[in-house]
């Protein structure tokens, strides 16, 4: 939804068609969904006067949120709180995160998406790795320079799952235009090397895209998550990562 239409009854029927079509191979009840956001994270500010978008957005029984051009840490931190419901959760650190913002009713649409009652998906609709049980996942774009600028502290964030560097829009951020593909100038491959750098410090994913050629020494160089553009190209990765799941 970055550049498409915020269509909430579109998405719902969307999430229905997938839960009515069966469980996967693996047994879930339907593939993981993640939603780009039209909402960007160039400050706190946008994602406060924007929380209405990512409520209904996790509503419909999304399993994941990413937040484009991931500017602030104090953006992601609201973005955090505003996909966490406010009860305590024993065991899970509090770090520094304010109290969660979705509300009681959000969870009867979404509910019906999971497979199981409102309470259960109320404890289980919680981001992942800060809650190991959580079962939704937020990731980011670290895509432009001043992104680039914080991309150890937007990283580091409790809460978020992966980050990609996002090379188009960095590129346009760096001044190159359609450079999205490599062979990279220095000024984008430092910018690459240094979201790597920072998501690998934070122990979060670092997404990027993959080519059969390329695949085996982007993994090896520290790139662990993608997207398949072929079942050539996800069986590759699935052996590389040792995947045994089916899907």
């Amino acid at each position: 939804m970055e550049h498409g239409e915020f269509n909430i009854p579109a998405l719902r029927q969307f999430m229905l068609g997938l839960a009515k079509g069966g469980p996967t191979k693996s047994g879930h009840r339907i593939p993981a969904v993640t939603v780009t956001l039209p909402v960007l994270g160039y400050d706190a500010a946008s994602i406060r006067a924007n929380i209405w978008m990512i409520h209904q957005v996790l509503a419909t029984g999304v399993t994941g949120i990413e937040l484009c051009h991931a500017r602030s840490p104090e953006a992601v931190k609201a973005l955090v709180a505003a996909c966490r419901y406010p009860f305590e959760r024993p065991g899970i650190a509090k770090n520094d995160l304010e109290e969660g913002m979705r509300g009681s009713g959000s969870q009867a649409f979404a509910s019906q998406i999971w497979g199981m009652t409102g309470s259960q998906y109320m404890q289980a609709a919680d981001p992942w790795p800060l809650n190991p049980k959580g079962e939704l996942m937020i990731s980011l774009k670290i895509e432009d320079k001043y992104a680039l600028a914080n991309a150890e502290q937007v990283a580091a964030v409790p809460g978020v799952a992966y980050a990609e560097w996002g090379p188009g829009d960095m590129g346009l951020s760096l001044g190159f235009f359609e450079n999205h593909d490599p062979p990279y100038p220095p000024a984008m491959a430092a910018a690459r090397k240094r979201v790597m750098a920072a998501n690998k410090a934070a122990h979060i994913g670092f997404l990027e895209s993959v080519r059969m050629d390329t695949i085996e020494a982007l993994f090896k160089e520290g790139t662990n998550v993608t997207h398949g553009t072929s079942l050539e190209l996800v069986n590759k990765g699935r052996k590389l990562t040792d995947r045994q799941m089916p899907w």
